[in-house]
């Protein structure tokens, strides 16, 4: 899943967001994603338009022929018995929300968010980011809630541009994400 959320929030940081939020919330029932941006957004025509896999604007990847995030990403929600949506207004921004159910079969695992949130806060730009994430006491796992500032990071660490600082940033989401 950290794949189809990442490329979520590229999609947000590519479309010139200012701001951009992500919510990630786990229970024993489900895995609640919602990415928001004030971006450029997108018109009904363009959100109809940003599930065909054979199409894509050219303007974001030059050459490229289609774009296969958003179009994989609701197969598989809709593939596991899940909930998905797009909101968005031209000159506004977007909102992707995305629920997984964690009792199908064919839910796809989490992955690597320590992984996720480092690559995140690292796309490039002056853009803000904030990371929220939540779990409730699930079966094998304890609870946990944090939040993350991409400024207040970037000043902890010392920026993005270091190995030694991205080794930092991520040895401290794992400290997060572990029991």
């Amino acid at each position: 899943m950290c794949d189809f959320i990442l490329d979520i929030v590229q999609n947000a940081v590519e479309a010139g967001a200012g701001r951009v939020s992500l919510d990630l919330v786990e229970d024993d029932a489900a895995l609640r994603v919602t990415v928001e941006d004030d971006g450029r957004g997108m018109s009904p025509e363009e959100r109809r338009r940003a599930l065909d896999p054979f199409y894509t604007d050219g303007t974001k990847h030059r050459g490229r022929k289609v774009g296969l995030g958003i179009p994989f990403l609701v197969q598989a929600v809709e593939q596991a018995g899940g909930r998905w949506s797009i909101d968005s207004e031209k000159g506004k921004g977007s909102r992707v929300s995305f629920v997984f159910p964690k009792g199908n079969v064919d839910c796809p695992p989490l992955g690597d968010v320590p992984g996720l949130f480092v690559s995140a806060l690292c796309f490039p730009g002056s853009h803000e980011m904030a990371i929220r994430r939540r779990r409730t006491k699930t079966a094998g796992a304890a609870a946990l809630d944090y939040e993350l500032g991409r400024g207040e990071i970037a000043e902890a660490v010392g920026g993005f541009e270091r190995g030694s600082s991205l080794a930092l940033l991520r040895e401290y989401l794992e400290s997060q994400e572990t029991d």
